[in-house]
């Protein structure tokens, strides 16, 4: 089952192309193994169609293979195209050392 051991509750991250931008801060992307287009909102970058962009949500539902995602909505994708998702860890501290 995926990579790693997904379980309810879990943060996954999705690997999805983009299809087209909507609008200026939306866009249209294509999601392995779901039938369907799904939307997305993108204000931080610039995407261009072809790109794979990164969606992030928890996991709500487990059905042998099929994992349940939410992403704002439901998407229901096989587990193969899950991964856990570690969050960016930073270098170096917010504050500087008391001296």
């Amino acid at each position: 089952m995926g990579k790693g051991r997904i379980k309810v509750g879990d943060e996954v991250a999705i690997t999805a192309t983009v299809r087209r931008r909507v609008t200026e801060d939306r866009v249209s992307v294509s999601i392995p193994s779901y039938g369907f287009p799904h939307s997305t909102v993108d204000r931080t970058s610039k995407v261009k169609k072809g790109q794979p962009i990164e969606l992030i949500g928890d996991v709500t539902h487990i059905d042998g293979e099929w994992v349940t995602v939410n992403l704002g909505v439901s998407v229901t994708v096989n587990a193969d195209t899950l991964r856990l998702y570690k969050p960016p860890t930073r270098k170096m501290p917010l504050l500087d050392k008391a001296t």
